[in-house]
């Protein structure tokens, strides 16, 4: 990224997580352009000839998620996220300007220090409550104790069902200062820690939902190779948000377009441990619907006038 063109990729992004004809695929929603603040204060970013004040990408998210919720006030939100955004940075003021019911869905550091739930208070217990249990250890300590007692759970995990080896608690997290519920996901010889606000999730659930978490990857994948957002060739901050408007909302409109199939589209080209169709099958299909002769039937083309709109209103002007 150079100097000449500081309106490039660096974004930060919000999805819709949704099941499109039995695959995970992330319609974006919104986004918004994050600069460094030692590049704001060099003074290689201009807005309207002025420095943009810096945001920081908690901020930016907890304003799109405000944005947001204000659509799905009587829905519970579940917030899916890698660890970076999986802390107090997000959830403390996200918790305060949309509310309780917006809950987080994160991986959880292996050497977070998790606690006991606390005890009930006892009667005639001096002093307030206890906010926290007793010290169980990190989770990655956790993580070799609980091994033994781990069940094996059918998961639709990465487009088909498979054996997935968990166990799940629920303890309290001191960074988030509340009850979590935490699953050790166990491989052959790896472990991950998975942690969420919503304590009624299941265990399957926990997992599927983290898992199609990857396919936040895959949308900027489709947006900007697909689509063509990487391509553009604009040098200003409105041209740029314009074009990568066009573009997400294009990846949106190409997944709702899958979802009101009667069937799924068949995969083009075949790979290995893969059956369900890609996003380039869906523009495919549109591109075949659009060359199609009755095309023009629903979706006229605008006629082009006969006689120059700007030599008519000076028609109309000397008669």
């Amino acid at each position: 990224m150079t100097r000449s063109y500081p309106w490039s990729q660096n974004i930060v992004s919000i999805g819709l997580l949704k099941i499109v004809k039995g695959r995970w695929a992330c319609l974006p929603l919104m986004f918004r352009f994050y600069h460094m603040k030692k590049t704001i204060e060099a003074g290689d970013v201009k807005v309207n000839g002025k420095r943009p004040l810096f945001q920081t990408k908690f901020e930016q998210a907890n304003e799109m998620l405000s944005n947001i919720a204000t659509a799905f006030a009587d829905t519970d939100l579940l917030v899916v996220t890698d660890s970076c955004f999986g802390n107090n940075g997000l959830f403390k003021p996200m918790r305060k300007t949309v509310g309780q019911h917006c809950h987080l869905l994160s991986r959880l550091r292996v050497n977070t220090t998790l606690f006991s739930l606390p005890l009930e208070r006892q009667v005639h217990q001096r002093g307030r409550s206890k906010k926290y249990g007793s010290k169980m250890g990190s989770a990655s300590m956790l993580a070799n104790e609980f091994h033994k007692r781990a069940k094996t759970y059918s998961v639709n995990l990465y487009g088909k069902l498979r054996d997935v080896t968990a166990y799940d608690k629920i303890v309290m997290l001191q960074t988030l200062k509340c009850a979590v519920r935490v699953v050790w996901v166990y491989r052959k010889s790896q472990w991950v820690a998975l942690f969420t606000i919503d304590l009624d999730l299941s265990v399957e659930q926990i997992i599927e939902y983290y898992g199609a978490r990857w396919k936040i990857e895959a949308g900027f994948k489709e947006i900007k190779q697909k689509i063509g957002s990487a391509k553009s060739q604009t040098r200003n901050q409105h041209a740029v948000t314009n074009h990568l408007n066009f573009c997400m909302m294009a990846t949106t409109i190409t997944w709702i377009y899958a979802d009101h199939l009667e069937k799924a589209p068949q995969r083009c080209y075949a790979v290995n441990n893969r059956r369900h169709f890609a996003f380039a099958d869906v523009r495919k299909l549109i591109t075949q619907a659009a060359l199609d002769k009755d095309f023009d039937s629903f979706c006229p083309k605008r006629a082009k006038t006969t006689q120059n709109s700007f030599i008519d209103a000076l028609l109309r002007m000397v008669a």
